[in-house]
């Protein structure tokens, strides 16, 4: 299992701020610029080695292929910021947020 150190990370802090700028842009964005942030998004932490996020990002970037707009995306990006601030990058970890992402979907 790969642990990230203490302290600041700026990689994390990136993506932690692209999330919140989405989140507070929801309601004015349109659909195909919050994907391509989430794509974005994906992208960075795939090459950072934050396997959960990408998993995260790929549900969310389903989600919005599915039509799901505004207020329903806030919960995703709150489970995505979750799966950025994770200190696990394991399979096992990627595998516990596709069971939140299949929760969120269902229900």
């Amino acid at each position: 299992m790969t642990q990230r150190q203490s302290g600041y990370d700026p990689i994390r802090a990136e993506l932690a701020a692209r999330i919140g700028l989405i989140d507070a842009r929801m309601s004015i964005s349109e659909s195909a610029n919050v994907a391509h942030e989430i794509d974005a998004i994906r992208s960075i932490a795939y090459r950072s080695g934050i396997y959960p996020a990408v998993t995260v990002a790929q549900a969310l970037e389903s989600a919005l292929a599915r039509g799901e707009r505004g207020p329903l995306i806030h919960g995703w990006l709150a489970i995505l910021s979750d799966a950025v601030d994770s200190e696990r990058t394991d399979g096992a970890a990627c595998a516990t947020y596709a069971a939140a992402c299949s929760v969120r979907l269902t229900g």
